[in-house]
């Protein structure tokens, strides 16, 4: 069941990518919309999510919000030797296709994740189950987008994109099936979460939004990046 339910989830993957090569045209748009919807699943989803799993303090600091600032510091350090290595070569007015790869990859393991979610709250029960797999659905439309986004912003070529836009998509699958073998503790998944929320919150900050602004400061972009939020905040609010 959890596997079929997945299959839902590659599906929605693909529309958020085919509708992020649809959109070339209005690039600062895409962008705002991606920084948005990446900022409300870290703040609405992950973070909260990884609280509730992740539960002990360490020294006085619930232990999400420290692999939050690690994923955030992680996110920054990789992209810093990126950068480093660039203006070795020479290159440093260029985008460091690598960094695209990269976030994407990250992407692809958190579409991971969501599979192994769906068939561990099956584990649970039925019910369960179906109000993970909702919510997993739903955002993966934004985690197609943002992966097919992240991968051409830094000059990877399309057939790239695409691949890691597909990779993205049959993940959610593989995740679900994995279940089938083990059960993941909760504070593990908890932590994980915190720590993949602060890397996205790095690249939505620090890449994303600073992107789409650059060229087209206009008052649709900030609207856009506000619809991002709130969509998320509705998908949220309906499977809870």
């Amino acid at each position: 069941m959890a596997v079929f339910v997945a299959l839902g989830a590659f599906l929605m993957t693909l529309v958020g990518g085919w509708t992020a090569q649809r959109v070339t045209d209005r690039r600062h748009l895409v962008l705002g919309l991606a920084g948005g919807l990446m900022l409300g699943v870290v703040g609405l989803d992950l973070l909260p999510e990884a609280l509730d799993a992740a539960g002990q303090d360490v020294f006085g600091v619930p232990a999400a919000l420290l692999l939050f600032v690690a994923g955030f510091l992680f996110a920054h350090l990789g992209e810093r030797l990126l950068a480093v290595r660039q203006a070795a070569h020479g290159a440093s007015d260029e985008r460091v296709p690598e960094v695209g790869l990269t976030a994407a990859s990250a992407m692809v393991i958190h579409s991971l994740m969501d599979g192994v979610a769906i068939g561990a709250a099956f584990q649970v029960g039925g019910g369960m189950g179906l109000a993970v797999a909702i919510a997993v659905i739903t955002h993966d439309f934004a985690d197609g987008f943002n992966t097919y986004t992240l991968t051409s912003l830094y000059g990877n070529a399309r057939r790239k994109a695409v691949a890691m836009l597909f990779a993205d998509a049959l993940a959610p699958v593989v995740g679900a099936a994995s279940t089938l073998l083990f059960t993941l503790p909760e504070q593990l998944l908890g932590s994980y979460l915190g720590f993949f929320g602060g890397v996205l919150l790095y690249l939505a900050a620090a890449e994303i939004l600073p992107e789409a602004h650059h060229d087209h400061p206009a008052r649709s972009t900030l609207l856009f990046t506000i619809a991002g939020v709130g969509f998320i905040w509705l998908v949220v609010g309906i499977a809870g």
